[in-house]
């Protein structure tokens, strides 16, 4: 993993786990709502300041807001679908 995007990934991870906390979701739906919108504006902001340096690849995918394969990329790991 390129360094420079470890934090891009934390954030991205941290998105996932907040979408598959149902429990959350269901116990306070504003609150977890309010979560993901934050963690959203977030990574919108790193990605913002990391744009420069992101490969075409990297670049489309968070262009495109398709964080799971934004993810898979940062991590090194086979990327599923079209591209």
């Amino acid at each position: 993993m390129n360094p420079d995007f470890a934090p891009l990934a934390t954030l991205l991870r941290e998105r996932l786990a907040v979408i598959a906390d149902h429990s959350w979701r269901d116990r306070d739906p504003a609150a977890h709502l309010e979560k993901l919108k934050q963690v959203s504006l977030d990574i919108l902001a790193l990605s913002d300041s990391l744009k420069p340096q992101f490969p075409p690849r990297l670049a489309h995918f968070m262009d495109r807001a398709s964080y799971d394969k934004a993810l898979a990329f940062i991590e090194d790991q086979p990327i599923d679908g079209p591209h």
